[in-house]
Formats: structure tokens, C-alpha cells, sequence
């Protein structure tokens, strides 16, 4: 199946926004670090999934929107060889091989207002978004 194939079966279970955000210390080892409502978020997708046979959720990036690139979340049913792989709190998250590079000490979260509910992604490495916060560029 071609890539734009796969593009276009995607299936998109979250909306989600990026941030730049100032400089800071993330735990080394740690590609992606998800906020506690990030992770209850999580554990309650996969918990309406379960028996579908999906180890958690992959992240990844695609050109899209007015500054470049912007996130994508779908299940993941196995991990390839070149993928990352982040435990935390009883959930995995599994991050796509051409994303790794722009997510290096992002922490995910989950946000819920009056208008909107989405998954953040508050990632240093940003070097500009655009107005609306769904597109961003390294």
C-alpha cells in the first residue's frame, strides 16, 4: 500500500496542538513524557479498544498545514524495528520512526475547555506554529 494510500485509511481518534515551549530538562531517557491527564486520557481510549488487539497509540508527524508539519495519533497494533517505544504509568506509546527527532523532550498532555478537548504536545524544539496551533516547523 502506497504511503498516500495509508494517508488517506488513516483513521484520526484525537485532534491534537502543539506548543513551543522555553528550553527545559526532561529525564534523559525519556523520548516523550506524558502529563498525568495525558495518561488517564489514554488509558481511557485504550480501554474502549481493547479487545482489537492494540498495544497502545503511535504518534507521528506528516506535511500538513500553513507551517509544515503537524502530529498525527492512531492506534498501534505492533511496533516496527526503527520505532520507539515509551512506557509510562501502565500505558505505551509508540512513536513513529520519522517523528523521533521532533519530539526529543516533548511532554504530552491532555487539555479540556468549554471548547475543545485535544491532546498537546509542549515540544522545545519548535521553531514556529501557526495561528491556530495544528501546524508547526523545526
Amino acid at each position: 500500500m502506497s504511503s498516500i494510500a495509508r494517508l488517506m485509511t488513516t483513521k484520526i481518534i484525537a485532534s491534537a496542538t502543539v506548543r513551543a515551549v522555553k528550553k527545559r530538562v526532561l529525564p534523559s531517557r525519556a523520548a516523550l513524557v506524558l502529563t498525568p491527564t495525558a495518561v488517564q486520557k489514554v488509558k481511557e481510549i485504550m480501554s474502549k479498544e481493547e479487545a482489537k488487539g492494540f498495544i497502545g497509540l503511535k504518534v507521528g508527524v506528516r506535511q500538513r498545514g500553513c507551517n509544515g508539519l503537524s502530529y498525527t495519533l492512531d492506534y498501534a497494533t505492533s511496533k516496527d524495528k526503527l520505532d520507539e517505544e515509551v512506557k509510562q504509568d501502565g500505558v505505551t506509546i509508540i512513536i513513529d520512526k520519522k517523528a523521533q527527532l521532533t519530539l526529543l523532550g516533548t511532554e504530552m498532555d491532555y487539555v479540556e475547555d468549554k471548547l475543545s478537548a485535544e491532546f498537546v504536545f509542549n515540544n522545545p524544539n519548535i521553531k514556529g506554529t501557526c495561528g491556530c496551533g495544528e501546524s508547526f516547523s523545526i
